[in-house]
């Protein structure tokens, strides 16, 4: 197996800097279940704030951060207002249905990634005992590198209100939003009743997720992270490694938003690549070519040079601080060179 020296697969494969190390291997720490590990108990004080919430609860991954959130805010029996494509819906082993008995009710994205609030409300069943209880409305921001409009979230948190609908946040990527629209996270938290916070992405942690919300929200999501075996000892380890990222990592989220422009563009200029520029809105770009064949002999001359990338009939590619300008000219050279060789130009 070849080096891999670029890595293009996902913002997931980023890495603990040797200053986010130093101060990980300081981290005062103690037994988080007990209450007692103080970097964990900082971290999770200091994002409510941040986020403008209550409370906040540290977890292991995006996955149970969502889980834990949908968990708290229905019963068995009740019912969640998702995308076709979400991540909660669809790239989460369906642990809300698992755990739960949680039904999902998905509905198709718009083009720009936003739910057709009127579509929304045509989902939402009457109070009667044939159907299960309309209960919840999750959203994912960004969605596939898509920043949801800011008057998007004012307008969902009023049909969420009118129609006693709770409203959560998959927030995987959301500071790839707040920095794309020069916002702060509490502009855009403030209109929902719970958020995670992925840190272990673009943020570059080697875990960790915190989910917001109100105090009683978090008490019931804390139990249940209990219950799902999220319940740590040391943490804070792991903890301090998530407030050095919240602290010195979002800004830069910038140059990544800058390098996947950069990418999209080199690619549109090649015959035979379909990539459409204007998708390029934080660190995703995504691109087709014409024949399956062609992709896959792509994917494989790209791995002989160590750049790693996902196939399929729609590739996509994302930046984040492990990938700079010169690995980003580095694949659109190769793409270059192995498209002449096969005769695309």
């Amino acid at each position: 197996m070849n080096t891999i020296n670029a890595d293009f697969r996902s913002d997931t494969v980023s890495r603990p800097s040797p200053a986010m190390r130093e101060v990980m291997v300081k981290a005062p720490v103690g037994d988080d279940v007990f209450g007692d590990d103080p970097t964990v108990n900082a971290l999770e004080t200091w994002t409510a704030e941040f986020a403008g919430k209550e409370a906040a609860l540290f977890c292991t991954s995006g996955t149970q951060s969502n889980l834990v959130a949908l968990l708290a805010h229905c019963q068995r029996g009740d019912e969640y207002i998702v995308g076709q494509e979400a991540h909660t819906y669809k790239y989460e082993g369906g642990g809300a249905a698992v755990f739960g008995g949680i039904q999902p009710q998905p509905i198709e994205y718009s083009n720009d990634s936003t739910l057709d609030l009127n579509k929304v409300r045509s989902k939402i069943k009457p109070d009667d005992f044939h159907f299960a209880r309309s209960r919840l409305l999750c959203l994912e921001n960004t969605r596939s590198g898509d920043v949801l409009p800011m008057d998007y979230h004012s307008q969902a948190a009023s049909l969420c209100s009118e129609t006693g609908l709770a409203l959560h946040l998959d927030g995987a990527r959301l500071f790839n939003a707040c920095v794309k629209q020069q916002v702060s996270l509490q502009d855009i938290a403030q209109h929902y009743d719970s958020v995670s916070l992925c840190i272990s992405k673009g943020l570059g942690a080697p875990a960790g997720s915190i989910l917001v919300g109100n105090a009683e929200l978090i008490d019931q999501a804390r139990r249940w992270r209990k219950m799902l075996g999220g319940g740590m000892r040391q943490a804070g380890i792991m903890a301090a490694a998530c407030q050095y990222a919240l602290e010195n990592n979002i800004s830069r989220l910038a140059e990544d938003h800058e390098n996947a422009l950069h990418l999209a563009k080199g690619l549109a200029s090649l015959p035979g690549v379909n990539c459409d520029i204007a998708r390029a809105q934080t660190n995703m770009v995504f691109m087709t070519l014409d024949d399956a064949a062609i992709t896959n002999g792509l994917v494989a001359r790209l791995a002989d040079e160590g750049i790693a990338v996902l196939g399929g009939d729609v590739m996509r590619l994302v930046t984040h601080m492990d990938i700079d300008r010169s690995a980003v000219d580095r694949l659109i050279s190769v793409c270059d060179a192995y498209l002449q060789g096969i005769g695309q130009h």
